[in-house]
C-alpha cells in the first residue's frame, strides 16, 4: 500500500475498505494494530446511538486499549485519544479501578477528570490517582517555577524605583537620561540630570499581596490545576503575600494548602453550580492593602449569583487601587465558552476579561505587578477571545 493511500485508509478506517488498494488485509502488522486502535475509538460511538463503542466497558479491554496506543502513536496523540476516549465512550468510572490508573498517560485533562471523580472515588483508587496527579503537578512545576520567578523577582526589582539610589549601579540609566531630556546640553553633548531614577535595595518585606479566585465549575478543570500549581510557586517568593479561594455556590479558602498543590487540588470540588458574588465578597476581606494589591479572577463568568452587586464589588475594588484581572481561562485548550454580557460590563468598567495561556502566565504577573496596561498586554501576547 503506497503511503498515500495509507495515510487515507488510517484517516477513514473501515469505511475505506470497498476503495481498491484500501482493504484491511493489504495493510501491514504495525498499520493493522493502528488502525484497529483508532477504530475501537473513532469508527463506533460518536453521536449515533444505534452503534456501540468498540471499547465497551471492560477494564482488562481498554487497558489493552492504552497499551495499544502508547505503542503505536505518540505522548501528545495520546494524551488527544484518551481525552477523545473518556468523554466519547463515558469511560469515567473505569478510571476510578486502579489498574487502569496505571495504564494511563498522565497530562493535566487526566487530572481535571480525576478531581471531578473526587467525591466518588473509592479508597483503593485514591492512592493511585494521587501518584497520577503528583507525576503531572512536579512536570508542570519543571517547566513553570523557574519563568515565573524570574519574571516575578525582575518585576518587584523593577517596580522598587526610588529617586535616591545609593550605589551608582543601583541607577537606571535609561530612565534617568529619559527624566533629564530637558536637561540636554548640545554644546557639551551631554544630559546634566537633575534627578536620578533608579533601584531600591532589594526588600526582604512583602511588596504585593495576591488574591487567585478560581471557579471550580466542571468546564474551569484545566485552569483549576495550572492556577494551583501557579498559586503554590507564587506562594514560596517572600516578596509577595499569596492567597487562593475556590468557589462554586460556596467560597473554600485554600491558602494553607499552598505548599502543597496535589494537596491543594484535592481539596477543590469540581462542577456545580457558581456564585462569583459571594467569592469576591469573601476575596475582599483577604486584601489589606488595596494598592499594592493583585486580584485575579479566573472564571468563565456565568454567574449564579446577584450580577448586579458582582460588578459593584469589582468596581469598588478598582476604586480603592486594587488591580483586578480577570481570566476567563488559564489552559491551552483555545477560546474557551463565557458569559460574554459580563465580560463587556466587565470591560466597561476598565476591567478585560481575556483567557491566557500557562506559558504567558509569567508575563502577565510582571505586567501587573509593575501596574503596566494589563488590556495593552493582552493585545500584543494574546489571540482574541
Amino acid at each position: 500500500m503506497d503511503e498515500r493511500l495509507r495515510r487515507w485508509r488510517l484517516v477513514l478506517g473501515s469505511e475505506a475498505d470497498g476503495m481498491p488498494g484500501c482493504s484491511t488485509g493489504e495493510m501491514g502488522a504495525g498499520d493493522a494494530g493502528m488502525d484497529a486502535a483508532l477504530a475501537a475509538l473513532y469508527d463506533q460511538g460518536g453521536s449515533d446511538s444505534s452503534r456501540s463503542a468498540g471499547l465497551g466497558s471492560s477494564a482488562p479491554k481498554v487497558t489493552r486499549w492504552l497499551g495499544d496506543i502508547r505503542t503505536y502513536f505518540p505522548s501528545s496523540v495520546v494524551q488527544v485519544m484518551q481525552k477523545d476516549a473518556i468523554e466519547r465512550l463515558n469511560l469515567s468510572r473505569l478510571l476510578l479501578e486502579p489498574e487502569m490508573l496505571e495504564a494511563v498517560e498522565a497530562d493535566v485533562h487526566l487530572v481535571g477528570t480525576l478531581l471531578s471523580l473526587n467525591r466518588v472515588m473509592p479508597e483503593q483508587a485514591r492512592e493511585s490517582a494521587r501518584m497520577v496527579v503528583r507525576k503531572v503537578v512536579n512536570e508542570l512545576e519543571r517547566q513553570l517555577v523557574q519563568k515565573t520567578r524570574a519574571a516575578v523577582t525582575g518585576a518587584l526589582d523593577r517596580a522598587a524605583r526610588t529617586h535616591r539610589p545609593r550605589r551608582t549601579a543601583d541607577i537606571d540609566w535609561d530612565r534617568t537620561i529619559r527624566a533629564n531630556l530637558k536637561n540636554y546640553l548640545p554644546d557639551r553633548n551631554t544630559v546634566v540630570p537633575s534627578r536620578l531614577v533608579g533601584y531600591a535595595r532589594k526588600q526582604q518585606a512583602v511588596q504585593r499581596e495576591v488574591v487567585l479566585c478560581i471557579d471550580q465549575s466542571g468546564s474551569m478543570a484545566a485552569s483549576v490545576v495550572y492556577s494551583s500549581v501557579f498559586g503554590a510557586v507564587l506562594a514560596s517568593m517572600r516578596s509577595l503575600r499569596t492567597s487562593l479561594v475556590v468557589f462554586d455556590t460556596a467560597v473554600v479558602d485554600l491558602t494553607d494548602q499552598l505548599h502543597d498543590p496535589v494537596e491543594l487540588l484535592f481539596g477543590t470540588q469540581l462542577g456545580g453550580g457558581t456564585d462569583i458574588n459571594r467569592a469576591i465578597a469573601y476575596s475582599q476581606g483577604l486584601i489589606t492593602r488595596p494598592n499594592d494589591s493583585i486580584f485575579i479572577l479566573i472564571s468563565d463568568l456565568y454567574e449564579g449569583g446577584v450580577r448586579d452587586e458582582m460588578l459593584r464589588r469589582v468596581a469598588a475594588m478598582t476604586a480603592a487601587g486594587v488591580q483586578v484581572i480577570v481570566l476567563l481561562a488559564l489552559s491551552d485548550e483555545g477560546t474557551p465558552a463565557y458569559d460574554h454580557d459580563n465580560a463587556a460590563a466587565l470591560a466597561a468598567l476598565g476591567v478585560p476579561a481575556f483567557a491566557c495561556t500557562p506559558d504567558a502566565f509569567p508575563g502577565l504577573m510582571a505586567t501587573a505587578i509593575e501596574r503596566r496596561d494589563i488590556a495593552a498586554w493582552a493585545e500584543r501576547h494574546l489571540k482574541p477571545t
